[in-house]
């Protein structure tokens, strides 16, 4: 069986640094360890200029016009290839389509994108949530298909970071690495409040207003990039104290890329309570959850793991072993496979 796989990210960069064991395999959505289950893969290779309708033109044309032989179409989301899930639901490609899907489905206002948006869904053979609570909320809409949905526990490539969990723990101060959607003035408050050390990585294109923000807070540092470097960031996240999560409110898994990170590197983690994630990691012993825009919970739990690092040591074990057992790319590759496999033999 042979796959195309198609990222909205450089694939071929990304393997080519993973190679270097300088970026981490679980961006790649579990492709790599497809042929540990006799799936071969036809990388679909694009430099995204983020315009997006040229980049949905490229994309289809080489989608279109792959010469190699393949049985699935398997995507990791849905943006750039509207036009072949369309040309599928139309039944005018032959290729079965199996798509991540990162947010629930939701029924439109308009009753014109409502119904463009059920011809749409009909394209996609089959989606891949990152948790149960996603297919429930998409359970609302008329457009899901429970036949046609399935979780998969996507992690972490623990290979990438077990070199890392010999760094001593505790070195480095609390940290933040995330962006989006992030509640930075809830975090920075908290912080300033407790005088506790606290590190941020953040864009560079926000520097001012971070200059900004955190005049006169001499407890807090912030590191600028302009674009993700994991492997830099992950030595300095294996040495911290605990990795801090803050997000806004959002129906979908914002935070869970940095979640899953600080599992495999076996850290306490202390994050916005979120009902999509897919882990309880208050409930696994990992950390605790805060409510949004709650400085003062946040206050109490950063003194609770600088006050008891033994039990911030446990926590992080606990991380760790949730990460071995399911949240882990070799595990996203395992589910990823059987799904595939299953839509094939459905066609």
């Amino acid at each position: 069986m042979t796959v195309y796989f198609y990222h909205t990210q450089d694939t071929e960069r990304i393997v080519q640094e993973w190679k270097q064991g300088t970026f981490p395999s679980h961006f790649l959505y579990g492709a790599l360890q497809l042929e540990d289950y006799g799936i071969s893969v036809v990388w679909h290779h694009q430099k995204h200029t983020y315009k997006r309708l040229r980049d949905m033109l490229v994309a289809t044309w080489k989608v279109l016009t792959c010469r190699k032989s393949y049985d699935v179409l398997y995507a990791t989301h849905s943006l750039g290839i509207e036009p072949i899930i369309l040309l599928r639901a139309l039944r005018l490609y032959r290729h079965p389509i199996v798509v991540w899907h990162h947010q629930p489905i939701v029924k439109a206002k308009n009753p014109l994108r409502e119904a463009f948006a059920r011809l749409f869904y009909r394209g996609i053979d089959h989606m891949i949530f990152f948790s149960e609570k996603l297919i429930q909320d998409s359970l609302l809409s008329k457009k899901a298909d429970l036949k046609r949905m399935s979780m998969v526990h996507w992690g972490a490539d623990l290979d990438y970071y077990g070199p890392l969990l010999a760094s001593p723990k505790g070195e480095k101060p609390f940290i933040s690495t995330g962006k989006e959607l992030r509640d930075f003035e809830t975090l920075i408050q908290a912080f300033h409040e407790t005088e506790l050390p606290l590190t941020l990585f953040v864009e560079k294109k926000r520097q001012s207003y971070f200059e900004s923000l955190l005049a006169g807070k001499q407890n807090i540092e912030v590191h600028y990039g302009n674009r993700p470097i994991p492997h830099e960031i992950a030595q300095y996240v294996a040495q911290s104290k605990c990795v801090c999560i803050c997000c806004q409110k959002s129906n979908y898994t914002v935070g869970l890329t940095t979640v899953v990170e600080a599992l495999a590197l076996g850290l306490p983690i202390l994050c916005t309570r979120n009902p999509q994630m897919p882990m309880d990691i208050e409930a696994e012993g990992c950390g605790f959850w805060l409510e949004p825009k709650d400085v003062e919970g946040w206050k109490e739990k950063l003194r609770y793991i600088a006050n008891h690092p033994e039990e911030a040591k446990a926590m992080g074990k606990r991380s760790r072993a949730l990460a071995e057992h399911y949240y882990n790319v070799e595990q996203c590759g395992k589910e990823v496979a059987k799904i595939l496999k299953n839509t094939k033999e459905k066609v």
